[in-house]
C-alpha cells in the first residue's frame, strides 16, 4: 500500500478528508505517487471519505481545485458525500427488495415472481421443455428429522437441478415444487438434460418425481404447458409411491 493510500486510511478511519494545497508535501514521504499525480498534471488535490455506517467504502475528490477556494471547496465535497452515501444506501435497499421478492430466500434461484416475469418475456417463437419436479419424501423428512434437514434436502436437490440444467432458468415453487424451463432448446437435447437429471440424483442423495415436456415453440402456451408437466410429474409421484408401497404424501 502506498503512502497516500496509508494516509487516506488513516484520515479516513477518523472521519477526516485530505487536502493537499501543493502535492510537493508529499514528494519526500510518496515519491512514487507523487510522481503518480505529477504526471497527471495535478498540483493540489481534495480528498474526502464514503461511509456505508461506520465502514469505508470508498472516497472521491476534486482534481487541481483553487487553492484559495480549498476549504470551501472541501466542505461541498463532504457535503456531498453524504448525499452520496444516502444514495447508495437506497441503491443496496432496492437490490435487496428485488432479490427478496424475486428470488426464494432458502435456494436462492427464482420464485413465482420471478417465474412469470419470465415467462412474460419469452419469445413465442423459441421451443421450450419444461422439467416439473416434486422432491419425493420431505414431508416426512421435515416430520421425523425436522425442518433443517428438511431444508438440506431442499438444498440438495437444487444443487442437483443446477448440476444437470444449470443453464435453464430454476424456479422453486413451493415447499417440494421445482421447475425448470428451457428456452430455445431442442428435442434431442432436453431428452439428454432430463436423463442426465435422473441419472444425478443418487449423486446427491434425493429422489425427486419428474414431468417433462418439450414443444417447439412457446406460442403453445406456457402455462397449458407446465400444467402438462405437472400432471406427468403427479403420475411419476404416485407410481414411485405404488412400487415403494408408501403412504402418500409421506
Amino acid at each position: 500500500m502506498n503512502g497516500l493510500q496509508t494516509e487516506l486510511r488513516l484520515k479516513f478511519s477518523e472521519k477526516k478528508f485530505l487536502v493537499y494545497e501543493n502535492i510537493d508535501e508529499m514528494k519526500t514521504e510518496d515519491p512514487l505517487q507523487y510522481e503518480n499525480l505529477k504526471n497527471q498534471n495535478i498540483v493540489s488535490i481534495a480528498v474526502v471519505p464514503l461511509y456505508d455506517d461506520s465502514n469505508l467504502i470508498g472516497f472521491y475528490g476534486v482534481d487541481n481545485p483553487p487553492v484559495a477556494a480549498l476549504n470551501h471547496i472541501t466542505n461541498m465535497l463532504r457535503i456531498m458525500g453524504h448525499f452520496i452515501e444516502s444514495l447508495l444506501k437506497v441503491r443496496n435497499l432496492v437490490r435487496n427488495l428485488k432479490q427478496m421478492s424475486y428470488f426464494d430466500q432458502l435456494t436462492q434461484i427464482g420464485n413465482r415472481h420471478a417465474l412469470w416475469e419470465y415467462i412474460e418475456n419469452m419469445e413465442p417463437s423459441n421451443s421450450i421443455g419444461v422439467i416439473y419436479c416434486d422432491i419425493t419424501g420431505l414431508k416426512r423428512v421435515n416430520d421425523e428429522k425436522g425442518h433443517e434437514a428438511g431444508d438440506k434436502l431442499i438444498l440438495s436437490s437444487c444443487e442437483c437441478m443446477k448440476k444437470a440444467l444449470g443453464d435453464c432458468e430454476l424456479f422453486r415453487l413451493g415447499g417440494d415444487e421445482l421447475l425448470a424451463l428451457c428456452g430455445g432448446i431442442s428435442e434431442s437435447e432436453f431428452c439428454k438434460r432430463v436423463s442426465m437429471l435422473k441419472d444425478t440424483m443418487s449423486e446427491y442423495n434425493v429422489i425427486m418425481a419428474i414431468g417433462a415436456v418439450w414443444k417447439s415453440k412457446c406460442a403453445e402456451g406456457v402455462n397449458s404447458i407446465m400444467a402438462e408437466a405437472e400432471a406427468l410429474m403427479y403420475k411419476d409421484k404416485a407410481a414411485y409411491y405404488a412400487a415403494a408401497g408408501i403412504e402418500r404424501r409421506r
